[in-house]
């Protein structure tokens, strides 16, 4: 079976990274039997919304719609703005999310071999961020109240179908994981303030009602104020996360720090029939077309594209693609091959080719 990517480089350092995110996908393909991908590449960003006044042609739509996956680079510039003052990516990838149903923002923060997080010592970081991606105060976007110019307001909304799914979403994430470093326990953490918000306190008691069809997974709450200070204290202690849209924006890049930042930050924004892939960080227009992007966060994100496509798809073939782009990640980064801004030498296209010829090394030794 042959797999359409629906490809968008975007904007900044998007078309460098997701390049290099390509690159390694067709080194798995060469040399995984049974995987046949095929990126088709979509215009559309904020430069194409500065040259013909929309985000994206009819087309990319249609056929990020129509393709088995898409894989989208970083988007966006800060002089870039909509008439209504707000940047141009931000009603792109909210109205991706709301158009294809994409849910969940799953955000995964792992520790890589030369990374350099906020403890160096610290290595037991392995943990998801399950983010309700269309709800919550981003259920506002676009919308909104205005008075007069002097007052303005934007309304968190909480729904029981869509606060049953995300949660849903983590405990079904768990039973595939490992559970938390700290004693291996599968375990999901709703992160909410429930204490104060009636819209959490409802988000609370249908994320219990959920938890209950679960009994294999522990499972708890945490107030998102005091449990910032605890995720970077005891990262150890966690597994899964679930909360609300905003505070998963907050917290993904928050956690990321712990890693050694945003460029070792993948993520998916997934839901029943459709996913988009795209590495957590932004377009970093000051250093783009200088080779010096890092490009982890998009080659990890693209893992996740194959790990949700073999699993939608039930195929064989895309699970071991998965499994061995993950591998040449850590090998190549174990032996040293670094970005500069872990410390390395290497630029943007030769880490890419670093990991690509890992693929082929690690894909020769299985197939002997």
């Amino acid at each position: 079976m042959t797999y359409e990517i629906a490809t968008l480089r975007g904007d900044g350092i998007g078309p460098e990274i997701v390049d290099e995110a390509v690159k390694v996908l067709r080194a798995v393909a060469e040399v995984v039997p049974g995987v046949d991908l095929e990126f088709t590449l979509l215009e559309g960003g904020a430069d194409y919304y500065a040259a013909h006044g929309e985000l994206a042609p009819a087309t990319t739509w249609k056929t990020m719609e129509s393709a088995h996956a898409i894989l989208f680079g970083s988007m966006g510039h800060p002089d870039i703005r909509m008439p209504d003052g707000t940047e141009a990516q931000g009603h792109f990838i909210v109205n991706a999310r709301k158009k294809f149903g994409l849910y969940a923002g799953v955000r995964p923060i792992k520790f890589y071999p030369g990374a350099k997080g906020l403890d160096p010592s610290q290595k037991q970081v392995d943990l998801v961020l399950v983010r309700e991606s269309t709800e919550g105060l981003f259920a506002s976007f676009g919308g909104g109240a205005e008075i007069t110019g002097e007052v303005y307001a934007d309304t968190m909304i909480i729904t029981r179908k869509g606060t049953e799914r995300v949660a849903r979403y983590a405990f079904e994430l768990a039973r595939t994981r490992n559970g938390r470093p700290r004693d291996g326990a599968r375990h999901v953490t709703c992160v909410d303030k429930a204490n104060i918000f009636r819209s959490l306190a409802f988000f609370r008691e249908v994320y219990d009602g959920v938890a209950a069809g679960y009994p294999d997974i522990s499972s708890d709450h945490a107030l998102v104020d005091s449990f910032a200070m605890l995720l970077m204290q005891h990262p150890e202690r966690y597994d899964v996360l679930v909360t609300e849209n905003m505070f998963g924006d907050i917290l993904s890049d928050l956690a990321a720090a712990l890693v050694g930042g945003l460029g070792l930050a993948p993520s998916g924004d997934i839901g029943d029939d459709h996913a988009m892939f795209q590495p957590a960080h932004g377009s970093a227009p000051d250093i783009a077309g200088q080779d010096r992007a890092n490009p982890v966060a998009t080659i990890l994100s693209a893992r996740m594209m194959l790990d949700w496509l073999a699993r939608r798809h039930d195929d064989d073939a895309l699970r071991a693609a998965a499994d061995l782009l993950e591998r040449s990640v850590v090998a190549t980064m174990e032996s040293g091959a670094l970005t500069v801004d872990l410390g390395g030498t290497l630029p943007c296209s030769r880490f890419g080719d670093a990991v690509a010829a890992t693929v082929r090394e690690l894909g020769a030794e299985t197939g002997r």
